[in-house]
């Protein structure tokens, strides 16, 4: 007979926030859905892919982790959009409990620097994760780069993981347990996030136009989600509306016969019917705004405004 007590959850003694901070494409986003075992940030291999805040809450044993997904700190202050995700990156930095910041394996950019920069000044404990190990050539090359790069900062644990690979992710956790303040749980144990479904739809289409797009098209996109509702059937009506800078963009997107906006359709659909356990109608149409992402109001509408 079975211990009933020993499968009971256990109460939450430790918990706090922790920050993912790094430069843009160092693999934040998939570190965070690594660690939950879910996506709940959308991944792409352009940079500054992140716009807002992304939280995700995982329970360990008897403490609470809370990650906090970041938009890339860059160098990058053309327009008001790019202001606003850098301040969601940076703004939080004073507040959290641990900060984790990301460095790709490979290679250090001025970006970095200006990362570090942000972080000289703080209290809380910060650990240095090299990410992408596992594109080293040379994995000889892997210690002199840690003693290199332990001397940028004062660190808590510096930690080579793959982020893609899941490696060393146990241990990361168990240094964070280590870390975190002692407290009562924030969240309720079965909660992952704190984003909601149609934020989450808005992201999906938004990733799969990342993915298919010319690379300077994307970063004068936005995705609004006008309606999203449950049928009679159990199943989800949703229509979105992609939002782009300038009239010529409007045909790129859509591309030849239509072709362009039904294939980012129909892979956002795919993945909505997973991730919200039903089957979705999914509409798309494209608009222009002209100069959207420098517009203080049209990206408070937009809702993506840092707080």
């Amino acid at each position: 007979m079975s211990d009933t007590k020993s499968l009971a959850i256990q109460p939450i003694k430790r918990s706090g926030h922790i920050a993912l901070v790094g430069r843009p494409n160092v693999g934040k986003s998939t570190l965070l859905n690594a660690l939950l075992g879910q996506k709940i940030s959308i991944v792409t291999h352009k940079a500054q892919t992140t716009r807002q805040r992304v939280l995700g809450i995982k329970q360990v044993a008897d403490a609470q982790l809370i990650f906090v997904d970041t938009p890339g700190i860059h160098k990058n202050n053309r327009n008001a959009l790019n202001r606003h995700m850098n301040r969601a990156a940076t703004a939080i930095l004073p507040d959290v409990d641990i900060v984790l910041w990301l460095i790709d394996s490979n290679k250090w950019t001025s970006e970095d620097d200006v990362v570090l920069e942000h972080l000289r000044s703080l209290k809380a404990p910060i650990g240095l994760l090299i990410n992408k190990v596992d594109q080293l050539k040379n994995k000889d090359e892997l210690l002199p780069l840690i003693e290199r790069r332990a001397g940028k900062l004062k660190f808590a644990f510096i930690m080579p993981i793959s982020a893609t690979k899941g490696s060393n992710l146990d241990v990361l956790e168990e240094e964070l347990v280590k870390l975190l303040p002692k407290a009562e749980a924030m969240y309720p144990d079965d909660q992952i996030t704190d984003i909601s479904s149609k934020f989450l739809a808005a992201e999906l289409i938004r990733e799969k136009l990342l993915n298919t797009l010319q690379q300077e098209i994307p970063y004068g996109i936005a995705v609004e989600i006008e309606r999203f509702e449950y049928n009679e059937e159990g199943g989800l009506e949703i229509n979105g509306l992609i939002w782009v800078n300038r009239a010529s963009h409007k045909g790129i997107v859509i591309g030849k016969h239509g072709a362009g906006l039904k294939a980012a359709g129909r892979a956002a659909r795919l993945d909505m019917n997973e991730q919200f356990d039903c089957r979705v109608h999914l509409e798309l149409w494209v608009k222009v705004k002209t100069d959207w992402a420098d517009d203080e109001r049209s990206i408070r509408s937009l809702g993506l405004a840092a707080e």
